[in-house]
């Protein structure tokens, strides 16, 4: 009995730890501070766990790349996305959450394609609620 309860829990811990590596929106990401981001994509990945799209942007600060997270590809494909939606060179602009830390980086919840296409990122319950802030794509 004792060494079924112990394989029960060596079997519970083994399938848990996987979730506890993946980050939420919250613990990366911060809901007050919307960007938007206009420049020209260097780079577009669709990989596991998470979706990127790199990003050339101009400002008043000078040139500078972000990196912008997006669901993993399933999500994305449900969505509407494949693997040549952006392309280096595209021009973009993308509405989403910039990271904690000041970083260069966001969590994307829209992208507008230059011809006006509005692609919407596979959210969550806690992030749809909290995009509900920012700016409405057009």
């Amino acid at each position: 009995m004792k060494n079924r309860m112990l394989w029960t829990l060596a079997a519970a811990a083994a399938l848990i730890a996987p979730l506890a590596a993946h980050h939420s929106f919250s613990a990366e990401f911060d809901d007050k501070q919307p960007v938007v981001l206009k420049g020209t994509v260097s780079k577009f990945e669709m990989v596991m766990p998470h979706s990127f799209v790199y990003v050339d942007v101009n400002d008043e600060k000078g040139k500078s790349t972000w990196a912008v997270e997006f669901a993993n590809p399933n999500q994305l494909f449900r969505n509407g996305w494949n693997k040549n939606t952006m392309k280096p060179g595209m021009e973009v602009t993308i509405r989403g959450w910039r990271a904690k830390d000041g970083s260069t980086k966001a969590q994307g919840t829209f992208v507008q394609l230059a011809d006006g296409t509005t692609l919407l990122n596979q959210r969550s319950a806690a992030e749809r609620s909290a995009s509900e802030a920012a700016p409405a794509a057009k």
